[in-house]
């Protein structure tokens, strides 16, 4: 008889991750020669690159005694255990049993293997249920055309990922939080917001300003969960208008996460070069200090905030997307349910 799978609850899934998604993991840089371990919707995981500079990934457990593949060596194709030596592939296959001249497990695949896109100056992993193929990964031109520059950063924040989310689908926050922010000092603190969709998401958006300060945010899901916003820059930051941010996020566990940004401008060739420059220089510091100032507050707020909320019409945007996550989350229970009932 098979053995019964264990179907989570709706809220136990969004809570730890919705799956059937691509998720960034880490940025490009923080994955060289030597492999990297991380943790991300609570699945322990280690990346490293072949010769070639091709990403794997794979459950980050050797499949021997269950030591960390991490803690051990880039053989290139495979990954050693420092345990005892066993040598497992990007098919997640023991692929070598070395103190051993023959041994009847090697070749068999006992770890999961995560399919791998590095786009964007980020590696992104597929968190698929069990028979879901992955879906194509389309990302926002911001950060998928060379007719932007973009610059990523990532840090980890101690909540859970559905705030980080939901505080960018806010922007009225901008103008109280980041009062001081050299882009979100302007224009009004009392607006009347709207909802429009749109082919992949929808746009939360202030009526009575636009281009004045955090006016506007986009959800869009292409594959991947991603969002959007435009804030205006002074002319003395540069060249290239607006400055726009597209962010994902993505669990670590149920009480934190990773958070990736990535600032662009539709600039080219020297002027790209000078904004760069300029942003490294001047901006940057400024740009940490408002993601510190998100990450306070949402660090500081208990871990079932949401259940104590009283909501009133600026949070209508936070609402739309948790309405959309909770039916996904739906969704992908009631598959799991409906396949755990047909095995048995």
């Amino acid at each position: 008889m098979a053995k019964e799978k264990i179907v989570p609850t709706a809220e136990q899934r969004l809570n730890a991750g919705l799956r059937n998604l691509w998720y960034p993991v880490a940025a490009s840089w923080m994955v060289a020669k030597a492999p990297v371990g991380l943790i991300r919707l609570g699945e322990r995981i280690v990346l490293w690159r072949d010769e070639g500079g091709q990403v794997h990934a794979v459950e980050d457990r050797c499949p021997h005694r269950g030591a960390r593949l991490s803690m051990g060596w880039n053989l290139g194709e495979r990954v050693a255990c420092w345990y005892h030596g066993v040598e497992v592939d990007g098919e997640g296959r023991m692929a070598r049993v070395p103190a051993l001249a023959k041994c009847g497990i090697e070749g068999r695949k006992f770890n999961i293997a995560y399919p791998v896109i590095e786009k964007a100056g980020a590696i992104f992993l597929w968190f698929g249920d069990e028979g879901v193929e992955p879906r194509p990964l389309t990302l926002p031109e911001e950060i998928d055309s060379e007719e932007w520059g973009q610059i990523l950063c990532t840090a980890h924040w101690n909540c859970n990922y559905r705030y980080a989310a939901e505080n960018v689908m806010d922007p009225m926050h901008g103008a109280y939080l980041h009062a001081v922010s050299h882009s979100m000092a302007e224009g009004d603190k009392t607006a009347t917001m709207q909802a429009r969709a749109t082919d992949h998401g929808f746009i939360f958006e202030k009526t009575n300003q636009s281009g004045v300060n955090f006016d506007w945010t986009e959800f869009g899901d292409t594959g991947a969960h991603w969002q959007r916003l435009s804030i205006p820059y002074r002319k003395s930051a540069g060249p290239g208008g607006s400055f726009s941010i597209v962010g994902m996020v993505v669990p670590v566990d149920e009480t934190s996460c990773r958070v990736f940004f990535w600032r662009c401008r539709k600039v080219q060739g020297w002027q790209r070069d000078a904004w760069r420059f300029l942003y490294r220089a001047r901006l940057e510091g400024l740009h940490w200090d408002v993601l510190e100032q998100d990450r306070l507050i949402l660090e500081g707020m208990k871990d079932d905030a949401r259940d104590h909320e009283a909501l009133y019409a600026h949070d209508a945007g936070l609402v739309r997307l948790r309405r959309l996550m909770q039916a996904e989350a739906k969704k992908q229970v009631e598959a799991l349910a409906f396949k755990a009932e047909t095995v048995v």
